[in-house]
């Protein structure tokens, strides 16, 4: 039960740093268009088979292909996030308070980097690809505090 639990543990830290991620972005959203919502949609579909791969890789004891079925998930579901934040960017425009929190985005275009290589060592060898998830999350765990300081600076 130990690699489910552990698989189970990783993927909730997944979907919390979403979660906050998300709420963040969408408080710093003033308008919303039918592009934002099927962006929010496609996240959406990414975060919804987080159960399943989990229970995959848990069941499979970090087997090689549930292990980079997992980051494909991780990996898409970035992405998803990514075309989200760039649907709101151009929906608000290019001087909007999103626009000037993301910035450069440095963690945004590691991550993705990072989940292929992920992917692609899970078939050399599954317990570095399942280290560079956590390391991955842990990068993300540690708040972003970008888009806080945006609103706070902004607020009249």
């Amino acid at each position: 039960m130990i690699p489910v639990f552990l698989t189970y543990v990783l993927s909730f830290a997944y979907l919390g740093i979403y979660w906050n991620n998300h709420h963040h972005l969408f408080q710093a959203t003033e308008r919303i268009s039918g592009t934002i919502l099927w962006a929010n949609l496609h996240l959406l579909f990414w975060l919804s088979l987080v159960p399943f791969i989990t229970g995959w890789m848990g069941h499979n004891h970090f087997a090689p292909v549930p292990t980079a079925a997992y980051g494909v998930v991780m990996l898409l579901a970035a992405i998803a996030y990514w075309i989200l934040q760039t649907a709101i960017v151009a929906h608000q425009g290019p001087h909007s308070r999103l626009a000037a929190a993301i910035g450069r985005d440095v963690k945004g275009k590691i991550s993705p980097l990072l989940y292929a290589a992920a992917i692609l060592l899970a078939f050399v060898n599954e317990w570095i690809a399942d280290a560079i998830y956590v390391a991955v999350a842990l990068i993300w765990l540690v708040p972003d505090r970008r888009i806080e300081s945006q609103l706070r600076a902004t607020r009249v």
